[in-house]
């Protein structure tokens, strides 16, 4: 119900209360303003127009992070580097106001921020994109009435695709770097992460029982996008995984990692330095065997039922073809 009452400022506040709802008032400086604030106010509990938002007040973005850190990011593939964003995103001060108070401006000042510091405008869209997801789930799973504050504000443009490829000698000093490091499965893993187009983490998670050497084939059960991949091998990929067979140790073709990916971390640093390679990723050697293959006369439909890519646009990011094979072809 609502109640009027004068004020010692001369003004006159209206107040309404309803069960199950957060108090509402406003003050007035004529008294049948409040009456009629108050009545329309009313009517619209009444019609069920009135937004309850104090659950959105109640809870901080903390609490929020927190919850989607124990609900939602255990079911996604990639949870660990979530987990990051998360921890980072609680020790900002903006995790200790509440929900119903974060507004747009809030999260353009930190985009603007962290692109001023250096950050890459891809990492500063995953953080955003977090959140994002995170306001969306605590409105449409959790019952809480508030805005998504990032719908409203423009995300920062991608970074350049990379476009590293190995070029002269440098791969031949990477193979010599592999071949004399203490890592023993590293060679391998290098080998076929060109010959194949897989990612590390595909590599790492292989399996003998998915390896069919006679059909020169693996089948990929553990993949990004989670669709089942079937993998063609070229004959040096055979006999690679022929010379890896000799030293087979448990169900994984690389067991030296165990499926981890960041038990590889020291050893690539390690040849990439006695590689004397500079600015070179493990990932680029994707980005080198999709161009390969692009380079071998294969179509953009074959390639990537090899490599997975779901988009062309994905896909043209990785083919950085050699100008000297588009010389060859328009000759």
């Amino acid at each position: 119900m609502a109640s009027i009452r004068k004020l010692p400022s001369g003004k006159w506040n209206a107040q309404v209360r309803r069960h199950g709802y957060s108090p509402v008032s406003k003050s007035f400086l004529v008294e049948k303003d409040a009456i009629r604030w108050a009545r329309n106010v009313e009517s619209e509990l009444d019609r069920g127009l009135l937004i309850d938002i104090s659950e959105a007040k109640a809870t901080t973005l903390a609490d929020a992070l927190k919850r989607y850190l124990a609900e939602v990011t255990p079911h996604k593939k990639g949870h660990k580097q979530e987990r990051q964003r998360i921890k980072a995103w609680l020790k900002r001060p903006v995790a200790n106001r509440s929900l119903a108070s974060l507004r747009p401006k809030d999260f353009a000042i930190h985009r603007d921020n962290r692109i001023a510091e250096g950050v890459s405008s891809n990492t500063v869209r995953l953080e955003l994109a977090l959140l994002s997801h995170l306001f969306n789930a605590a409105r449409k799973e959790w019952g809480v009435e508030v805005q998504n504050p990032i719908a409203a504000i423009r995300m920062p443009r991608g970074s350049r695709a990379r476009s590293r490829r190995l070029e002269g000698d440098e791969e031949a000093r990477l193979l010599r770097a592999c071949r004399s490091s203490k890592s023993k499965q590293i060679y391998h893993l290098v080998v076929l992460a060109i010959e194949t187009g897989m990612r590390l983490g595909e590599l790492l998670k292989l399996t003998w029982a998915d390896v069919d050497l006679p059909n020169r084939k693996v089948i990929l059960r553990e993949t990004k996008n989670g669709q089942v991949r079937g993998v063609p091998l070229t004959k040096l990929s055979v006999s690679t995984l022929r010379e890896i067979s000799l030293q087979a140790d448990g169900s994984r073709v690389f067991h030296s990692w165990n499926g981890r990916s960041d038990g590889i971390n020291s050893a690539w640093r390690l040849v990439v330095k006695r590689a004397d390679l500079l600015d070179f990723r493990f990932h680029d050697l994707r980005h080198e065997a999709t161009s390969r293959l692009f380079e071998k006369g294969l179509t953009a439909i074959e390639v990537a039922s090899i490599t997975g890519h779901k988009t062309m646009t994905m896909l043209m990011r990785y083919a950085h073809l050699k100008l000297a094979s588009l010389i060859e072809k328009i000759d």
